[in-house]
């Protein structure tokens, strides 16, 4: 599976959760460490958490494992790990407070339909 089609699964698997405002960026040009960046955030520290262990199971599902996960206790900002791509879950008022998209500001966004 290609790098963009697994972002844009996981993309799929969160919005079943209603995750809020999702933004996909490019940022293999930028960075080695993944292809893309998907964020998303919550309404409530326990939606972060339904999100991230909803998106855990189905991608499981898919035969994924993520490399790594962090934040799941608090539901602050869960960070998932799937190699190419990384899932960044955030409670609402923690993703203002660091402002991943303005870090980010010089990779491409993907279009979401």
């Amino acid at each position: 599976m290609e790098s963009l089609d697994k972002a844009m699964l996981c993309l799929s698997i969160i919005q079943e959760r209603k995750a809020v405002d999702p933004v996909v960026f490019e940022i293999g040009k930028l960075t080695s460490i993944a292809d893309y960046f998907l964020i998303a955030s919550g309404n409530s520290n326990r939606q972060v958490q339904a999100i991230s262990r909803h998106l855990a199971t189905e991608m499981r599902k898919r035969g994924f494992r993520s490399f790594g996960v962090e934040g799941e206790q608090k539901g602050h900002w869960i960070l998932m790990d799937y190699g190419d791509v990384v899932v960044h879950v955030f409670y609402h008022p923690v993703r203002e407070f660091y402002d991943l998209e303005g870090f980010w500001i010089e990779a491409d966004r993907i279009t979401l339909e």
